[in-house]
């Protein structure tokens, strides 16, 4: 007999399944040695209250033994000599993408500019020890994209957009915990991610699809409004439809894509800071207890928003329990991100805290500024994008007007770390009264910090924004505004700074045939589960499309 149940308890009771077995027993009346296993099937934890619950939905096999995969298994067919279809990039929605165009019976052909995720990981460690950023390997640009070495969160709100239990389960097949598919905020890990990539790359090479690293797309081949295949930096040439998963980071694309008349726009998306916690004070504060979490809990997370002055503030991509990175793509940059591994247990917590901004917000006194200043320079030393710098400062509407915004943010914040990758950083309650820190918390981040007033050279529209939400967050919650947090600059990845635009049902590119913009990279995704869903609905596209070639 199978039975399910709601159940209310206490950590302590949550912690394994004997536990459970015996309050199911006493609760429900059972002996307990008729239950024969559990399978969790929703777990999240209230925190709401001075006594904090865990609420699980559980499944009692009674007198009898499951007699099934936790996950449900996705049959991936043999398709060697199948017609063919372009996949750029290897992030998570150019990898799901591949996958389901094998299950289209289609063979894929994934190209992506950096190395394995393996290989990538020595060139991420180089950014911390030698202060050096491969261009082509690095947080953004390799096997598992940005969501590899920077988290491996699966949360999305996404569901309306596609199966997210189907994302999930994929990646249970291919070596993840099942605890992805109960948790109410599941999380590999970014020490668990990078096998369960290398697996998901086997499976496409196994049916017979190709996968090429180090191989930057050039630019794709265009006739007559259809693209035929892409070229690549090495000279090779790739035929077939080009689903176009590239990623935020690859500003090159967009770059070639508006020289080459490539229908996109602008669009807004957040910018701010890394905020950095004791992970046992944010642990005291949202579990109400000086003890912390305590022998049962995890890590305990956060979420704070609020408007100010018409504009969110809001927290994003909280890591409990995590570390700070270097997201560097490229020279004089510096951007941070964060991460946590499986067991989510260093020293500190972070999150992003971002202020939204519009592409009209750019005609604002700081922000216009900030750009004029960036494109001078690039002006001066001769910058191969100067021309187009120059139609930017002229054109707020203009496609890469909010990618001029990130770049110049950047190289600000490069110029106050000592034009190496030594972030920037300010105590909290010193940026909201305007005060230098004079020394800093100790810090995740490993190239290290520099005391800089962020209040001071941040753009006014974000960092007053900031203070006031920082504030109001105080308010909310006694003990987060505090010294011992660091605000680390800066933070500007939160999404695509373009949308790519394609058609609503066909998913093609609004005015050029066979071209499906993709994911994160094309302004349709925000997040691991988000663009592998999107990818999904893209390779669904691209089948129907040479379906209906044929």
């Amino acid at each position: 007999m199978i039975q399910e149940y709601q159940l209310r308890v206490l950590p302590e009771q949550a912690a394994n399944e004997q536990s459970l077995k015996q309050y199911i027993s006493r609760e429900k009346g059972l002996d307990a040695r008729t239950i024969q296993a559990l399978r969790i099937l929703k777990r999240s934890i209230d925190a709401r209250q001075r006594t904090i619950y865990v609420n699980i939905k559980v499944r009692a096999y009674i007198n009898e033994l499951p007699q099934d995969d936790a996950w449900q298994r996705t049959e991936y067919p043999n398709v060697e000599g199948k017609p063919k279809v372009i996949v750029v990039g290897a992030g998570p929605s150019g990898l799901f993408a591949a996958l389901r165009l094998i299950e289209s019976g289609i063979r894929p052909i994934v190209i992506e500019r950096g190395k394995n995720v393996r290989e990538r990981k020595k060139d991420i460690a180089r950014i911390s020890r030698e202060h050096k950023v491969n261009t082509e390997s690095n947080y953004s640009f390799g096997e598992g994209g940005a969501g590899a070495y920077s988290d491996g969160k699966l949360y999305t709100r996404s569901k309306k957009r596609g199966n997210v239990d189907k994302i999930l389960n994929v990646f249970c097949q291919h070596g993840a915990s099942t605890t992805i598919l109960s948790d109410a905020h599941p999380h590999i890990g970014t020490d668990k991610l990078p096998q369960v990539i290398e697996n998901m790359r086997n499976t496409i090479l196994r049916c017979g699809g190709e996968v090429h690293f180090e191989t930057r797309m050039e630019s794709l081949l265009l006739s007559h409004g259809k693209v035929r295949g892409i070229i690549t930096h090495t000279g090779q040439t790739f035929t077939g439809p080009v689903i176009l998963a590239t990623g935020h980071s690859a500003r090159d694309v967009y770059r070639w894509l508006y020289n080459n008349k490539v229908e996109m726009e602008t669009k807004g998306l957040a910018i701010g800071v890394r905020l950095e916690h004791p992970s046992l004070l944010i642990d005291q504060i949202q579990y109400h207890s000086q003890n912390g979490r305590g022998n049962y809990l995890p890590a305990a997370e956060y979420s704070f928003v609020t408007q100010v002055d018409g504009r969110g503030v809001y927290s994003f991509c909280m890591c409990p329990g995590g570390f700070v990175v270097p997201a560097a793509s490229g020279p004089r940059q510096i951007v941070v991100n964060g991460m946590s591994p499986s067991n989510r247990n260093s020293k500190w917590s972070n999150s992003g805290m971002v202020v939204e901004l519009h592409p009209e917000d750019l005609t604002e006194e700081s922000l216009f500024g900030l750009c004029q200043t960036f494109i001078h320079s690039a002006k001066e030393s001769g910058d191969s994008n100067n021309d187009l710098y120059q139609e930017i400062l002229h054109d707020n509407a203009h496609p890469l007007a909010m990618m001029c915004l990130q770049e110049a943010l950047e190289a600000a914040c490069w110029q106050q770390g000592n034009m190496r990758q030594t972030a920037p950083a300010q105590r909290m309650a010193d940026f909201t009264r305007k005060k230098l820190s004079y020394d800093l918390p100790e810090s995740s981040y490993s190239p290290g910090l520099v005391s800089s007033p962020l209040h001071f050279w941040l753009p006014s529209f974000i960092s007053n924004r900031l203070n006031k939400g920082f504030l109001q967050f105080g308010r909310t919650s006694n003990g987060f505004l505090t010294n011992d947090a660091v605000m680390i600059g800066v933070e500007t990845r939160t999404s695509a700074p373009v949308r790519i635009t394609r058609h609503p049902e066909t998913l093609q590119h609004i005015t050029i045939k066979g071209l499906f913009p993709c994911g994160e990279g094309a302004g349709y995704a925000g997040g691991i589960v988000s663009a592998g869903i999107d990818g999904e609905r893209c390779a669904e596209a691209a089948a129907a499309y040479l379906a209906a070639s044929e």
